[in-house]
């Protein structure tokens, strides 16, 4: 699955009260632009296709 889980940051680098703020954030990033990539992968495969898109689940990743 193209998803990210968690992301863990070395708190040296930040103060301690930003730490899951800043976690959460960046994981929401990255599911934001995998599901972009992804969005647009089959907007370009679809092109493709004389048939318009192909939708086969689990294709390339797929969503969850």
């Amino acid at each position: 699955s193209m998803r990210v889980r968690s992301i863990q940051i070395e708190p040296s680098l930040l103060a301690a009260n930003d730490k899951e703020m800043l976690q959460d954030l960046l994981v929401a990033a990255v599911n934001d632009a995998l599901r972009r990539a992804q969005d647009l992968f089959t907007q370009e495969m679809s092109k493709l296709s004389p048939f318009g898109a192909i939708n086969i689940p689990g294709l390339f990743g797929g969503r969850e």
